[in-house]
């Protein structure tokens, strides 16, 4: 199959290495790609939210499926245009990726398909902020409405600080103060073809900087999946995901395409435990694969992963068996560059990618790096995941911290505590 898959980031290495890895001679194309995606396929300079450019790209190409990563080309209606020039394409429409572009939006779905998520009031002033703030009570929880790749949240108990974060989105339109819901999170990516669904396996992602969750929230940290401790409370994790399926993902698919905004793609529902463990709640919807959790739960995918996507593009995924995955554990430990999330320092050398990469269990994505001369540079704040997979997370951690050991980056951070939980 002619594939091309849009994005730069470690999300969509993950998902040209998923695809390789069918070995099926899939001609893939990336755009606009990085470094580590152009050492596997050809990569092409397009910018990936221009809609008429990725059209005239995928014609070229003669694209049988079209992949689309990161959430901006979604809420830019890239969907939108590709559909209308007939190739079947794995990503919502510009409407129903309102499900990630607005939490206003969210927050009304859930509402009319009775999804249980957490009490929230949208605010447009600093009046409205304050009020909403005094009536939810500390810990505060603060939105911006729109895209943030990851770090509009904040979760404060400075009343100050809340209304301080408010006020910097303000400008650009609402806020969402939410209620603070506390308990283990869940990440659990379901695939759509508009009216059919089908779950895939669950991790849990460090949103945080630093260890022990301390630090700003940033666009991830690290993952792992499967999730063992989903058994105390729902006896397995498929008992655990059918229920997701049956309370949440399905009754928001069913009401998007009842308002006639069909959702095709990948419905990542953010979950939050509370209750002890024991009751589901939405934290948050992303119309796309979630980013690092994408690189641990397509290692683990035995299932041929172009069938699946292709089929939600094309309305017939009621025709696909339930997706399939090994049991190993996958870990992955995301390399930033120092000063992220607020000011990443970018232009550093990378090195010993070869060496880590020589660690058995371990393979790297890519998410911000290019490659001048003979040298490999970091574009970006989140550069590199180190994803090691093994017969525990013992072994699975263990590779991906060793095979970090042996990369070199100035200033470079990274977790030290990304599954410890569940080692042995």
């Amino acid at each position: 199959m002619k594939i091309l898959v849009l994005g730069s980031g470690a999300r969509e290495h993950a998902i040209v290495l998923s695809l390789l890895g069918e070995d099926a001679g899939h001609a893939i194309v990336a755009a606009p790609g990085n470094a580590g995606i152009a050492a596997r396929v050809p990569v092409v300079a397009v910018d990936a939210t221009d809609p008429e450019a990725v059209t005239e790209l995928a014609r070229a190409e003669g694209a049988e499926l079209v992949i689309i990563g990161p959430e901006a080309p979604l809420v830019a209606g890239v969907a939108d245009v590709l559909r209308a020039a007939g190739f079947p394409v794995f990503g919502p429409d510009r409407a129903a990726a309102a499900l990630e572009g607005s939490k206003n939006f969210a927050k009304r779905i859930m509402a009319e398909a009775n999804v249980p998520t957490g009490r929230a009031f949208r605010a447009s002033t600093v009046e409205e902020v304050v009020a909403a703030l005094d009536e939810l009570g500390a810990p505060h929880v603060v939105k911006a409405d729109g895209l943030a790749a990851g770090k509009g949240v904040l979760v404060t108990s400075d009343r100050d600080a809340a209304i301080a974060h408010a006020r910097q989105y303000l400008d650009a339109g609402s806020v969402l103060i939410e209620e603070f819901l506390d308990g283990e999170e869940v990440s659990l990516f379901f695939l759509s073809d508009g009216q059919n669904v089908l779950p895939l396996s669950p991790a849990q992602d460090f949103k945080r900087l630093q260890d022990g969750d301390a630090g700003p929230n940033t666009g991830g940290m690290g993952a792992y999946s499967p999730l063992p401790w989903l058994d105390e409370h729902f006896g397995s994790e498929r008992a655990f995901v059918d229920q997701v399926l049956d309370t949440v993902a399905a009754p928001v698919v069913r009401q998007l395409a009842a308002e006639g905004t069909p959702f095709v793609g990948l419905l990542y529902a953010g979950l939050i435990l509370v209750d002890g463990g024991r009751t589901v709640k939405v934290i948050e919807f992303n119309a796309r694969f979630g980013d690092p959790e994408t690189q641990i739960v397509l290692p683990r995918l035995t299932s041929n992963l172009s069938e699946l996507l292709y089929a939600a593009a094309t309305g017939t995924l009621a025709e696909q068996p339930r997706p399939e995955f090994s049991n190993q554990a996958a870990v992955t430990v995301v390399l930033a560059s120092e000063g992220y999330p607020e000011a990443p320092i970018t232009g550093r050398v990378l090195t010993g990618l070869a060496h880590a990469e020589n660690v058995p269990g371990v393979h790297l994505t890519h998410a911000a790096t290019a490659v001048q001369g003979d040298a490999l540079f970091a574009t970006g704040g989140r550069v590199l995941n180190v994803v090691g997979l093994g017969d525990d997370f013992t072994a699975a951690r263990a590779a991906a911290y060793a095979a970090l050991d042996k990369i070199g980056l100035e200033g470079g951070q990274y977790r030290t505590d990304i599954a410890a939980k569940v080692a042995n």
